[in-house]
């Protein structure tokens, strides 16, 4: 069975987190979510076995399935490493130096990492190579001058999935479902989502 971990952290955009982590499950997937707090260097140091729920960027509370930890969340012990967007969210994760690091180890150890809206930003401050890729239009300009930039609801480059923002979180799921699952299993979950003629699916 096929492994997620999905990452959540305060400003994380809900429906980018939640089309996600459903679509995943729908397939098989195993998906666990982890939340990562923003770091705040006037606070000590501590360790948590209860995460707090996380506010999304509309204020919608999500109670996450675990506390993020670097050394639980390696490349062995899942096939795919998802960030989501949403300001504030993508900001501390992409800020954080134990997720760039995992960006890169999953990247170089052949596993998928899914990148959506402002999450894209995590290919920057991870020092990704050039290479296509999309995401929200609003860090466009922070984006393109490093990257061969697309304007496609999805863009697959190698193991780097990236997409738009939260009207391209059931493309950008279901590509990561046929990725990790194949195209027949895209088709079954796809089926009783009943989208619109001629749409993604």
């Amino acid at each position: 069975m096929a492994k997620a971990l999905i990452l959540l952290a305060d400003g994380t955009e809900e429906m980018e987190f939640t089309i996600t982590y459903d679509t995943l499950v729908r397939a098989g997937v195993s998906c666990t979510s982890a939340f990562v707090p923003a770091h705040d260097p006037t606070k000590e140091t501590s360790t948590f076995t209860n995460p707090p729920f996380a506010k999304g960027s509309r204020g919608i509370n999500i109670l996450p399935d675990s506390y993020f930890s670097p050394q639980e969340s390696t490349p062995d012990m899942y096939d795919l490493l998802v960030i989501p967007g949403g300001a504030k969210g993508a900001k501390t994760m992409s800020s954080s130096s134990p997720i760039q690091h995992l960006v890169r180890e999953y990247l170089q150890q052949d596993k998928f990492v899914g990148m959506i809206c402002a999450g894209s930003l995590a290919a920057l401050s991870s020092g990704l190579s050039k290479r296509p890729l999309t995401s929200h239009p609003s860090v466009k300009a922070q984006l393109e001058k490093h990257f061969e930039y697309l304007e496609d609801p999805v863009v697959v480059s190698g193991k780097l999935v990236t997409s738009r923002g939260p009207g391209t979180a059931f493309p950008f799921a279901l590509t990561l479902v046929e990725l990790l699952c194949g195209k027949e299993k895209r088709a079954e979950v796809a089926g009783p989502m009943v989208f619109p003629p001629g749409t993604f699916a």
